[in-house]
């Protein structure tokens, strides 16, 4: 079965209806692909969803439940493979991806699966370790692209 990735924004988008990303998240959960996210980006988009959207917990978790998304938890492969994904990639000011978005990486790379975000920083280290992606707007509406070597 083929697999995708989320990453917490995705997730977030989809579950707070943010356009276009929710419309272009939806049909990826209906799909009958299974869709994945760690336990790590799980949580922050709880977070968010409770503290900055206001969400209340039971709905959250409803609404949780009839996405379909598996929740993945982190083994020692996996937090190595974080690890040495933020220790190769991450710059304060150029790419400064978090250990939650390279948890997602880490899954999306074990998995050879896209990973669903609009994150640039994030988008930029999946590109550069050969991984694949499925770049969403970002808040601005703009999708990102690979820097083309000229």
């Amino acid at each position: 079965m083929p697999v995708i990735v989320l990453d917490a924004y995705a997730l977030e988008a989809y579950l707070n209806d943010e356009l276009p990303v929710a419309d272009t998240v939806e049909p990826l959960l209906l799909s009958g692909e299974q869709v994945l996210i760690s336990g790590i980006n799980l949580a922050e988009t709880l977070d968010r969803m409770i503290r900055v959207h206001g969400m209340p917990t039971a709905e959250l978790e409803a609404n949780l439940l009839g996405t379909g998304v598996h929740v993945t938890g982190v083994d020692e492969a996996a937090a190595f493979a974080a690890a040495r994904l933020r220790a190769t990639h991450y710059h304060r000011t150029n790419r400064a991806v978090s250990i939650a978005d390279c948890c997602a990486a880490a899954l999306a790379l074990d998995r050879d699966a896209p990973l669903v975000t609009s994150d640039p920083a994030l988008l930029g280290l999946i590109s550069d370790e050969n991984g694949r992606y499925m770049a969403l707007p970002d808040s601005t509406g703009t999708v990102w692209a690979p820097k083309r070597a000229d």
